[in-house]
């Protein structure tokens, strides 16, 4: 990939970057950015075991909601850019609060955060916009719920309005497992991200993911992707945080993709200029190709993950320069993204039980890796005591590969998960079967 721009403004000397957060995004997104020469430390709060491995990197061990000692360690470190990784630091408002202490942050501030940590209002900007979506009900409490579901002739999917580590989302065949679904989040399954409920209907059709860069005014398209939620092999099971993904989709054909620019990007992006939102980072716009068209399933304001870890190989070594355009609202419109000419795809390998009741503290074995185009990104791991690395989360280990097409990428994944074990150690087979072709022909 390479970042061309007509700009003639001037990007500052990048030297020193923040990363928060402790998964496989993360991870992902320090080994990019640790390619730039320009760049000469980064840090990660609180990163994982895999974190040190990366050329560049070192964790820090500190507490983010200690405001005054985070700020104190930023200036010592003379931190040039943050980058905020998950979703809670920024619905929080730590964006806010380390732009008002003059740091450069990528990541949107507590009001377009709000895109991603509440469902009814995204729900209700979609609606305001015009902007293609399910039809849908807010509802506060059992009793409500019960009435909408009673009254539509077809399940509907429910979800908690607040964030829920992308579980909070239930998909029933039976108006009797909405009211349990329903019934779970009002009783607390999700603490006060269930307080509110979003009812939807429930559309059909292939999804997808589209990541676009903005810094509160223009905007530049990463490569598509495609996720993979369920947890079980044929998209069957409960939703999980994605176990795996590839990019590009081909599915998203450049036709199609403009008109996903035209009805839902950039009305989304008019929207948030309309509410005095100054957006700076990514907006991740979760679609569904149904047959009337693409529409919106969820907004996200930070990157994907797996969709990250799967489309960060496909960058060079500009891309965190991009990044700081974005966090100093410098984007000149006219950035293109080019990628190499190849494929990527990744493979989650979770603990024995997630996204439910899981045991962490095994150790990782990995043997003889063919390392071509090939990236494993630590998700959930620790360090023991005497340096063994072990399992410590419900992803365990993110498995990206990068080749001519996708048939070659997932062969070279699933040749090199058999070198990599650990107890309970539980993938999909079929990550990527709607673009292997070997994978039609032997199931």
């Amino acid at each position: 990939m390479s970042i061309n721009s007509k700009s003639s403004t001037s990007i500052s000397r990048l030297k020193n970057i923040l990363i928060i957060g402790s998964g496989g995004r993360e991870n992902s997104l320090a080994w990019i950015i640790q390619k730039n020469e320009e760049i000469k430390k980064i840090y990660l709060i609180p990163g994982n075991a895999g974190s040190e491995r990366i050329n560049k990197c070192e964790r820090i061990n500190i507490d983010i909601n200690n405001k005054n000692e985070l700020i104190k360690k930023l200036n010592f470190l003379k931190i040039d850019l943050t980058i905020i990784g998950p979703e809670i630091p920024l619905a929080r408002g730590l964006a806010d609060f380390l732009r008002e202490k003059n740091f450069k942050v990528f990541g949107p501030n507590k009001d377009g955060a709000k895109l991603e940590y509440s469902k009814s209002w995204a729900k209700e900007f979609m609606e305001e916009a015009n902007i293609p979506t399910a039809k849908f009900w807010k509802v506060n409490s059992i009793e409500e719920a019960k009435i909408i579901i009673n009254s539509s002739s077809i399940p509907l999917v429910v979800k908690a309005d607040g964030l829920a580590s992308g579980k909070g989302v239930f998909i029933p065949n039976s108006k009797e497992e909405c009211f349990r679904a329903a019934e779970s989040i009002f009783n607390g399954k999700f603490g006060k991200s269930g307080n509110v409920v979003v009812l939807e209907e429930k559309i059909k059709g292939p999804e997808v993911s589209v990541f676009a860069l903005c810094d509160g005014k223009k905007y530049v398209l990463l490569p598509t992707a495609q996720d993979h939620k369920r947890l079980n092999e044929q998209d069957k099971g409960p939703n999980t945080g994605g176990m795996g993904a590839y990019s590009p989709a081909p599915l998203l054909t450049e036709d199609y993709l403009d008109k996903i620019i035209k009805e839902i990007i950039e009305p989304t992006i008019s929207e948030l200029k309309k509410k005095n939102i100054d957006y700076r980072g990514v907006i991740y716009f979760g679609l569904m190709i149904t047959k009337s068209g693409p529409k919106v399933i969820e907004y996200n304001c930070r990157f994907g993950d797996p969709e990250c870890q799967t489309i960060m190989p496909l960058m060079d070594h500009n891309f965190v320069n991009l990044l700081e355009k974005c966090a100093m609202g410098n984007l000149s419109g006219n950035e293109k993204i080019n990628t190499f000419d190849k494929v990527s795809g990744c493979v989650i390998a979770t603990s024995k039980g997630y996204p439910h009741e899981y045991k962490t503290g095994f150790p990782i074995v990995i043997g003889k890796i063919d390392s071509s185009d090939f990236q494993i990104f630590d998700s959930g791991t620790s360090l023991s005591n005497n340096g063994e690395l072990l399992t410590d989360g419900g992803r365990v280990l993110s498995i990206v590969c990068q080749d001519k097409d996708f048939d070659m990428v997932f062969e070279k994944a699933y040749k090199n998960l058999k070198e990599i074990n650990f107890d309970g150690i539980y993938f999909r087979k079929d990550i990527g079967h709607q673009v292997r072709r070997k994978y039609s022909k032997e199931n």
